[in-house]
């Protein structure tokens, strides 16, 4: 059985300044993204386009900053609507506290999308496609959130047999009992596993909307799979059929994805390619 090291949350002090590991796995998401991101624009169909709508590094850097504030604002604001509504309606000043923690991915997600809308329209680029860019790029970054969960000692997870040799003890959790070390599970699941997926299926020729598809899709299923064994949040437990919130918010994310890939299935998208099956009238 191990136990949590306890590491401090401060990987270092410069004076009054505090870095926080938190931070630092928040820096190493953007920087993975911008690294995949660059590697994407040789690939199809984003290195053919030409003209006003050619793809540019500084349409990466553009990106990101919008995504970033989508992904606080939006995160911040599913937190408070998902996860504790009667508090924050009652203390709606409260919502602006973000040191406080309180973050949600299913609202961050949420906000990137807005955000890639306006993007898409202010830039002209045809939102789908801007999309299929992006998803391929985000899960190891999301990995690197859950590794920075870790760190912190947060989210741990559900009792385990004391026999499992990766049980784990999180003195955080005030109980001594051990536990699955579910932030890695995410981790691997959500991160890795998905990215790997992800980026081989994006290699591919597919219709545009399909690799957002399958990025809803994989991460709901990625995501519902590893709250079986992380503990739920402690005001609100199982919600109901003995499934947490987070499970509850990956069921509409798992059916969109499918909805948005049969959907993508049967439409001529920007690059002109028509629905799969489609055969030219014989002439």
């Amino acid at each position: 059985m191990l136990v949590h090291p306890k590491i401090d949350p401060v990987a270092l002090q410069l004076g009054p300044v505090a870095i926080h590991w938190y931070g630092l796995t928040y820096l190493l998401a953007f920087g993975l993204f911008m690294l995949l991101a660059h590697m994407r624009l040789k690939h199809e169909p984003f290195r053919s386009v030409q003209g006003p709508g050619a793809w540019s590094k500084k349409d990466i850097e553009d990106m990101l900053f919008i995504g970033v504030l989508g992904v606080v604002i939006g995160g911040r604001l599913g937190y408070c609507l998902f996860y504790k509504p009667a508090f924050y309606l009652a203390n709606p000043l409260q919502i602006l506290f973000v040191w406080q923690g309180g973050m949600s991915f299913h609202g961050g997600l949420i906000g990137v999308i807005v955000s890639q809308i306006w993007y898409a329209r202010t830039h002209h680029k045809p939102f789908w496609q801007l999309m299929d860019f992006i998803a391929p790029c985000v899960p190891l970054g999301l990995g690197a959130g859950r590794l920075g969960n870790f760190i912190n000692g947060e989210l741990w997870g559900r009792a385990a047999d004391p026999e499992l040799p990766w049980a784990m003890v999180f003195p955080q959790s005030g109980t001594g009992v051990p536990r699955h070390p579910s932030q890695l599970y995410e981790l691997l699941l959500e991160g890795i596993v998905l990215f790997v997926f992800l980026w081989l299926y994006a290699r591919r020729q597919r219709k545009e909307a399909q690799v957002s598809a399958m990025f809803l899709i994989g991460y709901g299923v990625a995501r519902f799979t590893a709250e079986y064994f992380r503990e739920p949040d402690a005001h609100l437990g199982i919600v109901a059929l003995k499934m947490s919130m987070g499970q509850w918010l990956c069921i509409p994310m798992i059916l969109g994805g499918v909805l948005l890939w049969v959907w993508a299935e049967t439409r001529t998208d920007s690059t002109g390619r028509p629905p799969a099956g489609h055969r030219p009238a014989a002439r």
